[in-house]
């Protein structure tokens, strides 16, 4: 049996906890006069709240004989909750993971569990691990996944999910669950390699996370077998109640490209829905504008709007979560053995607290946040600025194939037959179509095609930001995708589109190519709002252009994608037209 991160207090602490409820060992801080929650009862208690360093040692009418040194905080009149758990966040969505872990314990998510894509792709196996171990060294809890499949077509897929590589995740104390398992298809057709890791993580008492977007009945029936026990793609109150009938728990999400949960509730209440023991909620990796409003502390407010008890909407971002991942004895409650993760909210049904305890410190007080510098050296894992050391030519520009990839909303993608002359300089002025190219970071491939429907009027476009790391290219004119690319190599990754005689919107994310310093409510929102407005200006006709170019390459989604390997079909599961080497 694998120690997980319930076992993470030693022998040593444990015993100074113990001397702290008998009075040897004075409190480091005591919540007196609180209002709290009791989460298994449902209802609220009054007393006090011990905590010693970073952990709660008792709850109860009592105060502490021995308070030398204590810390006092008078929470007469506040009402005191668990603080609360993001099940599904990915932390890399232009923020990188300390920003995102700052912004939400800020605001009472002190518990993240986060996609370990790029770690797990781009960083040696040491690195990674040691990240990991850094990440948690701050206020926030950081907990992980341990994904079984890439999501894209990848020319080195086979190398990067080795056994062993797989193993050490599923393995490690800070890793809670497997997946989210995008290649079910993959396992339900028969893939016994990744029915072996999914069962490795069962034998670790860690559950796993499906990707099961319009399943039915039977799908899910298999899926439970194979270990599968909860899922976040319902997008109607009966996806919800399928999930629960299966036997699985369900996560409502309100993200920027699926802001579901207001109707799914409202078509649970039509039908009389009031058990919500088997819910929990997500923002699943919303870019930085869509978090501007809050992250659980906004969903509990949306839950509590459409009907849900408000310790109900609370339990579904504390308590629920924590059970599902065999974790309620350390997090998700306010009581005696649990993380010192604590919200104190000003109002009984104010969601977002005036003041945030995590790991037993301070990080929000008195309305003010105050989450501590952490000073971590990124280049020490791998995250660079992005050095293009190649040069792009008109001589890359392959523009041959029949084939083009027209996007349907902000993520999907149909093929379409090309009539246009691709030999031309410029696409015609206005109509929908660019030319489009992924090419290999490192200068190896290209894939050049068009793209119809992404926008009308754009010059040129380069990303670094995608799911595999490589370059997108997206223009009417060739010589402004060199431009472009040209723009990108001096930012040294990022985002940018350019007009013809100007930078008309950048991003600059100097890690990686990925990433950047920013934080989400001091420069990077704005810079996306900005990035966004400028699109549509030029025609882009969806919500979320970031979410648009995460997925260009995302191979769980139908029905065409653009990816290493080249134009892929993913009802068929084969290329339709190779990269081409340089």
């Amino acid at each position: 049996m694998v120690n997980g991160y319930l076992h993470y207090w030693t022998k040593k602490q444990i015993r100074e906890h113990q001397a702290v409820v008998r009075g040897e060992i004075a409190p480091t801080l005591v919540i007196k006069n609180a209002t709290y929650l009791n989460s298994y009862r449902k209802s609220w208690m009054s007393g006090n709240v011990w905590i010693y360093q970073d952990r709660i040692v008792y709850t109860g009418k009592a105060m502490p004989e021995n308070m030398g040194g204590t810390d006092i905080f008078d929470a007469t009149d506040k009402w005191a909750v668990p603080g609360y758990i993001e099940h599904h966040a990915h932390p890399f969505q232009l923020y990188h993971p300390l920003t995102l872990a700052k912004y939400a314990s800020e605001r009472g998510t002190t518990t993240l569990i986060n996609d370990n894509m790029p770690f797990f792709f781009r960083l040696d196996k040491k690195k990674a691990l040691t990240f990991l171990d850094d990440m948690q060294q701050t206020p926030a809890t950081m907990l992980w996944w341990a994904r079984y499949d890439s999501q894209t077509e990848l020319k080195n897929g086979n190398d990067v999910f080795l056994y062993s590589h797989l193993k050490t995740w599923i393995d490690h104390p800070y890793v809670v669950q497997g997946g989210e398992l995008t290649g079910w298809p993959r396992v339900l057709s028969g893939d016994d390699q990744m029915l072996h890791w999914m069962l490795e993580t069962k034998n670790a008492r860690k559950p796993i996370e499906g990707h099961l977007p319009g399943a039915g009945e039977k799908t899910l029936s298999q899926m439970v077998m194979m270990g599968v026990g909860a899922d976040h793609e319902s997008m109607s109150g009966e996806d919800i109640l399928k999930r629960l009938d299966a036997g699985m728990r369900a996560s409502l999400r309100y993200s920027s490209i699926r802001p579901d949960l207001p109707h799914i509730l409202k078509e649970l209440h039509e039908q009389h829905f009031c058990h919500y023991d088997h819910l929990m909620m997500t923002t699943d990796g919303a870019p930085p504008h869509f978090l501007i409003d809050g992250m659980m502390d906004r969903l509990i407010s949306l839950a509590v709007n459409e009907g849900v008890p408000f310790i109900e909407a609370v339990n579904m971002v504390t308590l629920n979560v924590a059970r599902h991942y065999h974790m309620e004895d350390v997090m998700g409650v306010i009581a005696p053995g649990r993380s010192a993760n604590i919200n104190v909210l000003s109002t009984k049904e104010n969601a977002l607290p005036s003041d945030v305890l995590a790991k037993g410190t301070w990080v929000r007080r008195d309305n003010k946040p105050c989450f501590p510098d952490t000073d971590i050296h990124w280049g020490n894992y791998g995250f660079s600025p992005l050095e293009l050391s190649w040069e792009l030519t008109r001589q890359d520009f392959h523009f041959s194939m029949p084939l083009g990839l027209e996007m349907i909303n902000n993520v999907i993608m149909t093929p379409y037959q090309i009539q246009t002359d691709l030999t031309r300089e410029e696409l015609p002025p206005h109509s929908d179509e660019n030319f489009m190219m992924l090419c290999d970071r490192n200068g190896g491939w290209v894939v050049a095609t068009l793209i119809k429907g992404f926008a009308n009027n754009i010059y040129g476009f380069a990303s670094s930001f995608s799911s595999s790391g490589d370059i997108i290219l997206i223009g009417k004119s060739k010589q402004g995708l060199l431009d472009a690319f040209e723009q990108l190599k001096k930012q040294k990754g990022g985002i940018t589109l350019i007009d013809r005689d100007k930078v008309a919107a950048s991003i600059t994310l100097p890690l990686g190519g990925m990433m950047s310093h920013l934080t989400i409510d001091n420069g990077l929102a704005d810079e996306e709002v900005k990035l966004k407005n400028a699109l549509k200006e030029r025609g882009y006709l969806f919500e979320d252009p970031i979410y648009s170019l995460l997925f260009f390459s995302a191979t769980h989604l139908p029905y065409v994608r653009i990816t290493q390997k080249g134009i892929f079909d993913v009802k068929k599961k084969k290329v339709l037209f190779p990269s081409i080497m340089r």
